[in-house]
């Protein structure tokens, strides 16, 4: 038996923090994630499965097929979503079963036992009777070497942009900040008819620390209008229902470095309704939506020409550099002065009118450059790990169509390159 799936049920415990993993907040493209730290009497009924080193989690609903993640560290009150079935591998790779399990024909051969309609999902069965290509045990180390230098490079992706967030937080004071979210405190009413708003959410006196910190700055603060022009949603795709177009949405985007993980193609006049905005090199798109600002991303080579939903800001830097602004855009600095201004019912969410309101600080060009650096560094290291995923697992096609000798000798010609 190659692999047995594991069921080690969670129960939540009242006080008990523990860190859990949602599919929505996996990369498709590289099986990174992000955790969100839970106490147990919040633990919402999917917080089902208790995973460890090794562990292999394969989504089992669909559109989100492709959701791999491989447990590279062990960790105490690590928690996975119902969505997720869970696999241990036994007289195989770790590293060679997580790749194989993100080849692209894995996910349609599952996609053959998809069951149900309003919520479409496979049962762990299907993904346990998997027919695996197994390899020589040198054949399976070799790819194993590759994800590794893969994970590696990853790793160092996400210490560099950690070092460039770290650099305007320790300019204002809030490198190490905690806002204090007061249960009880007191407003004007002046304050309240001038903002048009009296929902206590608004006047939380956490908000009001930062921005006084920005203000605070000796290098003193802009609007953030003066620094970004706020693009209009203006773009028409369906004037053009014969081109093609990738379309970004809220789910396509890895925050932790500030990147567009996948997109989705679509015809011009076949594009959702909500595809207004078209995408420029340089360009940061923001979430407006309350729940999701952290989805921030600034807009590479690649993605020039994409499509992005109206859920997002789409700003485009006028005299600040388009990394500052990716990093300004995803700390405390600019994430807290939005949820301020979140408004609504049904859909909460930033109104643009607000983003006049916003502040940001004057940092000077030499830091600015020095962040933009850290970041370009992280998002090549990045790209060079997605570039191995990729050499790995074309090796893995080779071996299957033709044969292992092949599949090497195109691994050492193509890691050279």
């Amino acid at each position: 038996m190659l692999l047995f799936p594991v069921r080690r049920k969670f129960k939540s415990k009242k006080g008990e923090y523990f860190d859990y993993i949602e599919i929505s907040e996996v990369d498709l493209t590289t099986g990174e994630f992000n955790t969100s730290k839970i106490i147990g009497e919040e633990a919402p009924d999917r917080a089902q499965w208790v995973v460890s080193k090794d562990d292999i989690l394969v989504s089992t609903v669909r559109p989100i097929r492709n959701a791999i993640v491989l447990i590279k560290e062990g960790k105490e009150n690590l928690v996975c979503s119902s969505g997720f079935c869970i696999l241990h591998p036994k007289t195989i790779q770790a590293n060679y079963l997580f790749l194989y399990l993100k080849m692209p024909f894995i996910a349609k051969l599952l996609d053959r036992h998809t069951t149900a309609t309003e919520y479409p999902a496979i049962n762990w069965n299907d993904a346990l009777n998997i027919p695996i290509y197994v390899g020589s045990k040198e054949f399976q180390m070799k790819i194993s070497l590759i994800i590794n230098k893969c994970f590696a490079l990853l790793k160092q992706s996400r210490s560099l942009y950690s070092q460039a967030e770290n650099l305007p937080l320790e300019e204002l004071g809030l490198k190490d900040f905690k806002p204090k979210y007061n249960k009880t405190y007191t407003a004007k009413l002046s304050d309240a008819f001038s903002a048009h708003r009296i929902d206590a959410e608004y006047f939380q006196p956490a908000y009001e620390e930062v921005i006084e910190k920005i203000k605070q700055y000796p290098n003193g603060f802009s609007e953030l209008l003066q620094a970004v022009e706020n693009v209009a949603p203006d773009f028409d795709p369906t004037k053009y229902p014969n081109d093609d177009f990738c379309y970004v949405e809220l789910a396509d985007i890895y925050s932790s470095i500030g990147v567009i993980h996948s997109v989705n193609k679509v015809k011009g006049g076949e594009a959702p309704s909500r595809a207004r905005r078209l995408l420029k090199e340089g360009d940061v798109i923001v979430s407006s939506v309350e729940g999701s600002l952290e989805k921030v991303a600034l807009i590479d080579k690649k993605h020039d020409g994409c499509l992005a939903s109206t859920g997002f800001f789409q700003f485009r830097p006028l005299n600040i550099l388009p990394e500052v602004l990716l990093v300004l855009s995803k700390t405390i600095i600019l994430q807290l002065q939005l949820k301020k201004r979140c408004s609504g019912t049904i859909l909460t969410a930033v109104p643009k009118e607000s983003l006049r309101d916003i502040i940001i600080p004057n940092i000077p060009l030499s830091i600015q450059q020095e962040i933009a650096s850290l970041v370009q560094k992280s998002h090549e290291a990045r790209r060079k790990a997605k570039e191995l995923l990729e050499i790995a697992k074309r090796a893995v096609e080779i071996a299957i169509e033709e044969n292992e000798e092949k599949a090497q000798e195109y691994i050492q010609r193509a890691v050279k390159s």
